[in-house]
């Protein structure tokens, strides 16, 4: 079990948050959800001993082993891989160290005698001589053979480096595992095999992360940074959000019984206690679910940023046709044409190549052979992943930069943009240059949703953004009549809003009429 009492942080003046009781237990698992700059990852490193709070206490067994995800890829350059990995259990390692130091010495006594006779049982106890095997295993299935075992991290690339991190922090089974956002930079392929590997993980299971369908496969339970607080809810991600969604309409409502609003949540509550996402704890799951009222729950104080990609010229026939696109050391050959009504999701092992085909697409690269052609009706609404040249050394208000792409220059017009991205009153007023990457975003978004293309091409567009604007953009991309072509590691996103995918490497090697499910199932 793991505790937390009365746990206040603060930083000079601002109280990050205050009077956190929570009580972490085993078999399950724990979301930490909240905006950008609530503190989750700062909450994080107070459970797990990095951090101290100003007030209040954290607590766990004295002999519970605590595991944490490493965010530092070059930290262990001159460790083998192996050794990496087993530095997920640093006491077995130390025990290892110790016992091999003495076991070379040349003057062995007999105190070193009895001393490696406590350390051999030690070792046993903890699992010691099935340390290696367990750790190539975990090593083998996240792609990693024998030939690897023994190289230097320092060889590794970083996506190979992120890989044997989270190996080591899954390495012995430890008591309570934190991971924060541990699919970043993983591909599909890992990221389910992690999704199952933490499903069955039967400890203490505490994550921050973005990935809204990783969420909703793994969690048992919500906590939601909010304003300060620190509120648990039962259930998966989804299951918190429609909750506060519902609740937030019904507070709208307030003329109506309260027993129609209380019905409707139970009505809510039991669909999904039916589906509980992690079958071991379905059943508690279900009777905590069953349990709820209307009162054990609050809305969110959050926003949502309001995004709506709306044109008024419809599509023609003729809309975008690709042939024998090449762009060297990036694709080549590539030919595709887009339908009307089809939203592509473009996937590949190389995000790099993917947002060069769309810079070409949209005439910002010269291809080395190959030609676009777009249809005369098309007008493209475009947010590429590299955005940061919109806003580098850029002396203007947000209110100045947004009217760069408005024909209404009117103040309170382009305000209303900004309003629906969040940036209202004092806000529309910053400096575009002092942005931070999520605000950026939105303001890309406030672009986009300004110019009115009815065609739009989307280069990760998650990137930066917290959860409560992921879920925005996501419904945005979903009611949007016009055709897009994106690309993102947003599962979830991907799964909702593409009807085709087309898999770039270095060519195309994939293109189907089809849901990204599917496309996983297939390959």
């Amino acid at each position: 079990m793991l505790q937390v009492t009365d746990v206040m942080l603060q930083f000079g003046g601002r109280k990050l948050f205050e009077d956190v009781n929570l009580k972490f237990t085993e078999g399950n698992c724990y979301g930490i959800i909240g905006a950008n700059g609530a503190g989750k990852s700062t909450f994080l490193k107070i459970l797990s001993g990095a951090l101290e709070p100003t007030k209040g206490s954290v607590t766990k067994g004295k002999t519970e082993r605590l595991s944490v995800l490493n965010q530092n890829q070059n930290a262990f350059d001159d460790c083998t891989v192996m050794r990496t990995v087993l530095l997920g259990h640093k006491k077995l390692v130390e025990i290892m160290d110790e016992k091999d130091a003495i076991y070379m010495k040349e003057d062995f006594s007999d105190a070193d005698g009895i001393r490696a006779g406590e350390l051999e049982n030690e070792f046993a106890e903890l699992g010691g001589w099935e340390a290696e095997a367990s750790a190539a295993s975990l090593l083998n299935e996240l792609g990693f053979g024998d030939e690897y075992h023994d190289k230097l991290m320092g060889e590794l690339d970083g996506k190979q480096k992120v890989k044997v991190l989270l190996a080591q922090a899954l390495f012995g089974n430890p008591d309570i595992l934190i991971l924060d956002e541990p699919t970043n930079n993983l591909d599909a392929k890992t990221t389910m095999w992690l999704e199952r590997f933490l499903m069955d993980f039967k400890n203490i299971l505490i994550i921050v992360s973005h990935n809204r369908h990783f969420l909703n496969k793994v969690c048992t339970h919500i906590c939601d940074v909010d304003y300060g607080k620190i509120n648990m809810y039962v259930g998966n991600y989804d299951f918190w959000y429609e909750t506060n969604q519902l609740l937030a309409r019904q507070a709208k409502e307030a003329n109506k019984k309260a027993e129609v609003r209380a019905k409707e949540l139970q009505d809510f509550i039991a669909k999904f206690s039916a589906n509980a996402s992690k079958a071991k704890q379905a059943t508690a799951r279900k009777k905590e679910l069953e349990k709820l009222k209307l009162e054990d729950i609050k809305p969110s104080m959050r926003k949502y940023p309001y995004i709506n990609f709306d044109f008024t010229q419809e599509l023609g026939r003729e809309i975008l046709t690709v042939e024998n696109l090449t762009k060297k050391g990036f694709f080549e050959n590539v030919s595709f044409t887009v339908q009307k009504d089809e939203k592509i999701a473009f996937v590949g092992p190389r995000s790099i190549d993917i947002s060069m085909l769309f810079e070409v697409i949209m005439g910002n690269e010269e291809a080395d052979s190959g030609t676009v052609t777009w249809g005369k009706t098309v007008t493209t609404s475009y947010v590429p992943q590299d955005f940061d040249s919109f806003f580098d050394g850029v002396n203007k208000s947000l209110v100045e930069w947004l009217d760069q792409y408005s024909n209404d220059h009117t103040e309170t017009y382009l305000r209303g943009w900004l309003g629906r991205m969040l940036f209202s009153g004092d806000e529309a007023k910053k400096k575009a240059c002092v942005l931070s990457g999520g605000e950026k975003v939105r303001c890309m978004m406030a672009r986009a949703m300004l110019m009115g293309g009815n065609f739009l091409v989307l280069d990760e567009p998650t990137n930066h953004l917290d959860l409560e604007a992921i879920t925005s953009l996501n419904k945005g991309m979903i009611n949007y009549k016009g055709c897009i072509l994106f690309t993102s590691h947003d599962q979830e996103l991907v799964e909702t809003v593409a009807n085709r995918i087309i898999e770039i490497d270095k060519t195309k090697t994939f293109d189907k009429l089809t849901t990204y499910d599917e496309y996983l199932e297939m390959k």
